[in-house]
């Protein structure tokens, strides 16, 4: 693609990359990028509406649409690097979210802008699955777990840094680009990524000559949208019959889909989803777990974003600077996991840190109650402070618990369903969170609004300490470099 040769593919797992470490940068540098870009619009939805116009829902939509594409996308993508090569498909993410993010940035218009967050959501799906089985190619079984316990942490701190990227950037309006910057600083940043990547990522795909699956891929595309899409518009529309209908049917074109991966499988013909993954029960445990996991976070960075502006005033930079106790929570929390305690605990770590968020989100709601509407962002940082490390422990052993037990010509299907697993929960948590905000908000309920829901992400936190028992205490080192 660069006119460089492509550095060799590792021999297999157990062999040690050269370039390892610098290529896992490149890999969680466009994943940060990726994942910022969902989450900044909340910040910067003010802006883009008093300057592009457009109502309610067009707004909505300028998130929904990259949720979506994203979401329904993940699969594909993933498999399509198992197919054609994990290099050659990240670099043509990459390459296509940066061009989409220049798109956003000069959009006229909301249609161009929606349409332009679309391209990025698809060429995100096509990105994001890829790094599990590249660094699976990279790492020997030793290092594995401290190359996957930096996925965790990088997706929290995404998550929670969105909002202050976006507050700092619209804060600081460089070239008077106000919420166009949001978007325009993946350029330089994604063209940085896609020099290093095509300069050191090894090459690695599936063993043999797989077919591609067009009938899985409509299949799956259909049943994330019917499940998705009612999950992204129904709060905002007051979930009518529609939705639910909607949801209904994604169950029978889900089971179809099921269904066909099964035969296709057994006729020896590369499925879409791998239906061995789901004997494993280290990977389908992490599927519900993350579920949950996910939900929660994401569902509480919403509603709490959305309280710090529309409930108590505060500016967009504002908002975000008070959540940055959450982000340095969670980089004290991944250090202290990935340097020894995840290791060491297993799974126990994931239950620790739910346990530990669960404190600081009492202690958020406890400080919200306490102050009331004068709360300032200093009384909640310890709080939000102690969440983040939390989550910080949770989130680092993750990944390596789940996809250890992935052979390597699976890992692309199995990143693919675990990233498109993580993405419905975040839709659903936040479906279901703000619901439960907007409808107490709009009865003038004005602290409880986000108060219950914080209530609420305490008690899944909780349901998260239990879930962890599906995962196996640690990871089995014999499955480390299964593939």
């Amino acid at each position: 693609m660069t006119g460089t040769p492509v550095p060799a593919a590792p021999p297999g797992a157990a062999t040690a990359y050269r370039w390892r470490w610098l290529a896992l940068a490149a890999i969680l540098g466009a994943e940060v990028m990726d994942l910022l870009d969902a989450t900044v619009v909340g910040v910067a939805a003010p802006s883009i509406r008093a300057d592009l116009g457009g109502d309610g829902a067009t707004i909505q939509w300028i998130a929904a649409g990259y949720t979506l594409a994203f979401a329904v996308g993940l699969i594909t993508g993933g498999r399509l690097g198992d197919l054609y090569g994990r290099r050659r498909m990240f670099l043509v993410g990459l390459a296509g979210f940066v061009a989409a993010s220049a798109l956003c940035g000069f959009a006229a218009s909301p249609e161009m802008l929606i349409t332009s967050r679309v391209l990025q959501g698809l060429f995100g799906a096509l990105l994001i699955p890829q790094g599990f089985g590249i660094m699976k190619s990279m790492f020997p079984p030793a290092e594995l777990p401290k190359a996957f316990g930096a996925y965790g942490p990088v997706m929290g701190l995404a998550a929670v840094a969105g909002p202050v990227v976006a507050g700092v950037l619209i804060a600081w309006n460089p070239a008077d680009a106000g919420w166009r910057t949001v978007f325009l600083l993946n350029v330089p940043l994604g063209l940085a990524a896609f020099a290093l990547a095509a300069a050191i990522l090894p090459e690695s795909r599936a063993a043999g000559s797989p077919r591609p699956d067009p009938m899985g891929f409509v299949l799956v595309s259909l049943g994330l949208t019917l499940l998705i899409f009612p999950l992204v518009e129904g709060r905002e529309l007051g979930w009518p019959g529609w939705t639910f209908a909607m949801m209904v049917a994604a169950v029978p074109v889900l089971a179809l889909f099921a269904v066909h991966q099964v035969r296709r499988s057994r006729a020896g013909r590369a499925p879409l989803v791998e239906p061995g993954l789901f004997r494993i029960r280290a990977y389908t445990g992490g599927l519900v777990l993350g579920l949950v996991l996910f939900g929660s976070l994401t569902g509480l960075v919403f509603a709490l974003g959305l309280h710090l502006q529309l409930s108590l005033g505060f500016t967009p930079l504002e908002a975000g600077l008070t959540q940055a106790p959450w982000a340095l929570g969670i980089a004290i929390g991944a250090t202290v996991a990935g340097a020894w305690l995840a290791q060491k605990l297993g799974r126990a770590c994931i239950q620790l840190g739910a346990a530990i968020a669960v404190a600081g989100i009492l202690g958020t709601a406890a400080a919200l109650v306490a102050a009331g509407p004068a709360v300032s962002g200093w009384a909640l940082a310890p709080a939000l402070l102690v969440t983040g490390v939390g989550i910080g422990l949770a989130m680092t052993p993750f990944f390596d618990i789940t996809l250890a037990g992935v052979e390597l010509d699976m890992v692309g299907s199995a990143s693919g369903v675990l990233n498109a697993d993580q993405q419905l929960g975040a839709t659903a948590g936040t479906a279901v969170l703000g619901t439960v905000f907007f409808g107490l908000l709009e009865a003038g309920q004005v602290t409880a609004s986000v108060t219950v829901v914080l209530g609420l992400t305490a008690v899944l936190m909780l349901v998260v300490v239990g879930l962890a028992r599906l995962l196996p205490p640690k990871p089995r080192p014999d499955l480390v470099h299964a593939g």
